[in-house]
């Protein structure tokens, strides 16, 4: 019985981070160490720059994305100035 609670628990808080997520948008996992979790527009994803951490993302983690989600190893800082200046164009 425990391991059913602890299935179901685990299901309800995966469906619980899916409706944070605003339709049109992707969360992403950005960090080094201690990665940060950010929500971005989809349009990015057609953007250069960041299909270039996306290739990183995959020469780094393959299809495997330890935090459940596509984690992209760059600085959170990088990121921010990225996404900021994407956001302006």
């Amino acid at each position: 019985m425990a391991a059913i609670h602890k299935m179901l628990r685990r299901s309800l808080s995966a469906e619980k981070r899916s409706t944070e997520v605003p339709k049109g948008h992707l969360a992403v996992y950005v960090g080094e160490n201690n990665n940060k979790r950010f929500v971005i527009p989809l349009s990015y994803l057609n953007h250069p720059s960041f299909q270039e951490l996306l290739c990183q993302a995959e020469d780094e983690f393959g299809f495997h994305h330890p935090m459940g989600g596509l984690t992209i190893p760059c600085s959170e800082d990088l990121f921010v100035d990225l996404t900021s200046r994407l956001s302006k164009a």
